[in-house]
């Protein structure tokens, strides 16, 4: 799940920025009258005598970005169900860190702005822009490791999650108490619908839109309502039972082609997955490439003469906002990470360095689409909402420089899904040998009496992983006296479907096939979601119907032996017992098997 919110995040970036320079052109051009009037034309619907109307910026601002704060929603409950922020002591750490990141912007505002005009603007700094940030940290690449940018995915749940709080409790102008009552009734019907299970998209959508209607006109924000039915979506982990229906109706189709077939293996496939999963992957391109983009078009326009310009420089919002966003984000987030840490309230993901985190502070100071969201909720004056909006700009901009400098400064490829690399790897003391020596229990390859054992600790999802597996394969076609131990270390915080392929491959244990399992899950390893697994699993005659428990303690020794061999990322591998730190290439990985030899067999050398 993180992968595709990364991969589609980050490619909306472009759009969003090419949205952004479009509206200050627009805005900025001879025809700059025309940016306010087009985003002021009135737009309703009619019901009757009833009559209900918006501009076209209230439109996008109330109406579309309930969607985008829905998908938050969706994320939100998906985390805290199956992804990262199960575990308590990986959340502790970004939420705390994204407290940080708004009180100190919000402080540091208020600081320049107490008790004048602009005192009202301080939610303004406190947000941070998760596709901006993704798309600078696709550009940074390897210096930003997975590990981080999980961190960062987090702790910008967490920022939203707050902003929207912020937003609801001190951005409501006035309350229609009827209209709140009514609200409430019908967030009430969408509970009990979920509650009796019934799951007819039609009535969903029906009381969803009353529902943001009724919001609306009780004068709290509407996309409160996006991230709370978002919540409410259903989410699970998949059964085996119901991947194994799934499997046989797919088999069923595969063997026997007709109508009846295709309709029971879509329905079956369809509801082996939940439905805030299929939701997230329809709804995050529409967000992420349409929404974002136009609510950008439709706030970004900010008219840039010199009396504005001049104006700004001066203005204790522009300069608070600017300030907030680049200092305060990095502060506040720094001191966030570091005072959990300390008191030993949380654990951070993979082996992040200060560097990497230090970096992704400061990249989270960029702040665009809540900031401008809550700069039209916080200000009427035009003047003072242009420099609001100046800030934001300055700050986001100032913010990216900074993160892209720290990043080439402190570049440490640390984490826990790379190519280990001894001139890269943080400091730290690791065992040298393997704790777990080979036993009966190990999924072997290769002669009992080799002269040379090679013991992969790996992850079928984790990309080094996969390419490693034909360098591997070509060291064993040309040294067939070597013996292979594949244990497993899925890393479940960074790849969801790395635990269930595991699964599967000790399924295939059982029935003698798991080297068989091992080699197709690594030659499919693009195609390791649920239906993928049942079906590999078809293929190859395994039965998933067995209780998981044994096979999860079988994994879960894996792990133990190589927490305590001092692995902490994938691919990691010990020749004869002794951790090899060179590069994952033929060339050196059959260097340092020839060099192990004479200590285990000295004697002649495998052509």
């Amino acid at each position: 799940m993180l992968r595709a919110i990364f991969k589609t995040e980050a490619g909306s970036t472009t759009l969003l920025l090419a949205a952004t320079i479009v509206a200050m052109l627009w805005a900025n051009s001879p025809w700059g009258d025309t940016y306010e009037a087009f985003w002021h034309i009135p737009v309703g619907l009619t019901f009757g005598d009833a009559t209900f109307s918006l501009d076209l910026r209230h439109w996008v601002n109330d109406g579309l970005m309930a969607i985008f704060f829905f998908v938050i929603g969706l994320e939100i409950s998906y985390e805290m169900r199956l992804g990262q922020m199960r575990d308590r002591r990986l959340v502790a750490v970004p939420a705390l860190a994204a407290l940080g990141g708004l009180v100190v912007p919000a402080g540091i505002y208020l600081m320049l702005n107490a008790g004048g005009p602009g005192a009202v603007g301080w939610g303004v700094p406190i947000a941070t822009d998760t596709a901006f940030v993704l798309g600078l940290l696709a550009v940074v690449g390897a210096r930003c490791p997975d590990p981080l940018r999980a961190f960062l995915l987090t702790l910008a749940i967490v920022d939203d999650v707050l902003a929207i709080m912020i937003i609801a409790i001190f951005y409501t102008a006035s309350l229609s108490v009827p209209a709140l009552v009514t609200a409430v009734l019908l967030l009430a019907a969408i509970m009990l619908l979920r509650w009796l299970r019934i799951w007819r998209a039609p009535a969903y959508i029906v009381l969803g839109f009353a529902l943001w209607v009724a919001t609306l006109e009780s004068g709290v924000h509407p996309t409160l309502v996006g991230i709370a039915l978002g919540v409410l979506v259903f989410v699970y982990a998949p059964s085996d039972r119901k991947l194994i229906r799934a499997g046989e109706a797919v088999q069923e189709l595969t063997y026997a082609p007709n109508p009846r077939a295709a309709v029971e293996a879509t329905r079956l496939v369809r509801m082996s997955v939940s439905v805030n999963e299929r939701l997230q992957l329809l709804l995050h391109p529409w967000s992420s490439y349409v929404i974002v983009p136009i609510f950008a078009l439709a706030n970004a326009g900010i008219r840039l003469d010199s009396e504005t310009l001049s104006a700004a420089m001066t203005s204790p919002i522009s300069i608070g906002v600017a300030l907030g966003l680049l200092a305060g984000k990095l502060l506040g987030i720094t001191l966030g990470t570091w005072l959990p840490l300390r008191l030993n309230w949380g654990i951070l993901p993979g082996n992040l360095v200060w560097g990497q985190l230090l970096g992704g502070a400061a990249v989270s100071g960029i702040g665009f689409t809540v900031s401008l969201f809550i700069v039209e909720l916080a200000f009427e004056d035009p003047l003072l909402i242009s420099e609001a909006k100046i800030g934001i700009l300055a700050g986001s901009i100032a913010s990216a420089l900074l993160g892209g400098i720290i990043f080439k400064l402190a570049w440490n490829r640390g984490g826990v899904c790379a190519p280990p690399d001894a001139a890269a790897e943080p400091e730290e003391e690791r065992p040298e040998l393997l704790s777990t020596p080979v036993g009966p229990d190990d999924h072997v390859r290769g002669p009992a009496d080799a002269a040379v054992t090679v013991v992969e600790y790996g992850d079928f999802e984790c990309p080094y992983c996969g390419r490693l597996h034909p360098i591997l394969e070509e060291l064993r076609r040309r040294r067939p006296d070597v013996r292979f131990v594949f244990r497993h270390y899925p890393l479940r915080d960074m790849h969801p479907r790395a635990l269930a392929a595991a699964l599967v491959a000790e399924a295939a244990a059982r029935d003698g096939r798991f080297w068989e399992m091992h080699d197709k899950l690594y030659a499919a390893q693009r195609a390791l979601a649920d239906a993928d697994l049942a079906r590999y699993a078809a293929e190859l005659k395994v039965d998933l119907s067995a209780p998981i428990a044994a096979r999860a303690a079988r994994i879960e020794r894996d792990e133990r032996s190589g927490r305590e061999s001092g692995v902490r990322g994938t691919p990691t591998l010990f020749i004869n017992g002794v951790r090899y730190r060179g590069r994952l290439d033929l060339a050196p990985i059959i260097e340092a098997v020839e060099k192990a030899r004479p200590a285990a067999a000295p004697g002649k050398k495998t052509p």
